[in-house]
């Protein structure tokens, strides 16, 4: 089973950016699917965006796309959200996710979580 650290959370102001950081650790990514969700005080855990780590296919959530790019690095084991024009309403704790099928994901049906990360984007 792999498992996932996040790191990159901060707090910032909107209008600006930030970088997560998802690194894998007990088995690499490469049968896959690597996402990203978040969670907000009080609201339901939420999909923001996923890769497929064989194809670089990506997926986003319609709150994100424009703002948001998910990538990968091979080589770290690692899968990356990039996240610019920030809004308040994107603060929430953002969890590292993987599962064999985007699928089962899209239901929060995952091999493993993350422990999460804070992003506070203040106005």
């Amino acid at each position: 089973q792999v498992q996932l650290v996040e790191s990159g959370g901060g707090l910032v102001q909107a209008g600006g950016s930030l970088r997560l950081s998802c690194a894998a650790s007990g088995r690499t990514f490469s049968s896959y699917v690597v996402g990203w969700f978040r969670q907000a005080p009080g609201k339901e855990r939420e999909f923001v965006s996923a890769i497929r780590w064989s194809s670089d296919i990506t997926n986003y959530a319609d709150s994100v796309k424009g703002r948001f790019t998910i990538s990968r690095d091979n080589a770290k084991s690692t899968v990356y959200l990039k996240m610019n024009s920030l809004k308040p309403d994107d603060t929430a704790v953002y969890y590292c996710a993987a599962s064999t099928r985007l699928a089962t994901m899209l239901r929060k049906v995952v091999t493993s979580w993350g422990q999460g990360t804070q992003v506070t984007v203040s106005s």
